[in-house]
């Protein structure tokens, strides 16, 4: 049976510092959403929102073996489940990665038809016409989407200031 490579307490304090740090700029980067009609500063806020997820993802639940050890530390030290919303960085690919996105929409696809960066209060309706939206965001739901996938944006926050509570007691918040 492999060891467990224990965390060394001042690392440990520094990740978490950096989970509390990643959690304010994501509610920083909402309030800034909700407040803002610019377009520029919406899809900006989306993107810091969705970036400091990442990080906090990346630190709960780290993509290489060699730190998987720490990751499970800290989610049993902050109480935090392994099957965690954050925990899934599907979405936040699409966001990441959209070059890659783009060059396979128009490998795959013959249409010319680019529609993206949509914001919209208003749901499609069962007469609309089926349009793919690359990326989009609806203002008063707070749901993003990506193609045919969405996120609430309201639950990602929620979720990120939950861990940041978990984090009491080990950092100053």
């Amino acid at each position: 049976m492999a060891e467990i490579k224990k965390l060394n307490p001042v690392a440990e304090m520094a990740l978490i510092g950096e989970i509390v740090t990643q959690t304010k700029i994501a509610e920083q980067a909402a309030d800034q959403l909700n407040r803002s009609s610019d377009t520029v500063e919406v899809w900006g806020s989306i993107q810091s929102i969705l970036v400091s997820a990442a990080n906090v993802s990346k630190i709960l639940w780290p993509a290489r073996k060699q730190y998987m050890d720490r990751g499970k530390q800290l989610r049993e030290l902050l109480g935090v489940d392994d099957d965690n919303m954050l925990s899934d960085r599907t979405f936040r690919n699409h966001f990441e990665h959209y070059d890659e996105r783009i060059e396979d929409w128009f490998d795959c696809n013959k249409s010319s038809v680019y529609m993206d960066s949509r914001i919209d209060h208003f749901e499609p309706t069962l007469m609309s016409l089926p349009r793919v939206y690359h990326r989009s965001y609806n203002p008063t739901s707070k749901i993003l989407s990506f193609r045919n996938e969405s996120i609430d944006l309201a639950t990602v926050i929620a979720t990120l200031v939950g861990i940041r509570e978990k984090c009491r007691g080990f950092a100053l918040l």
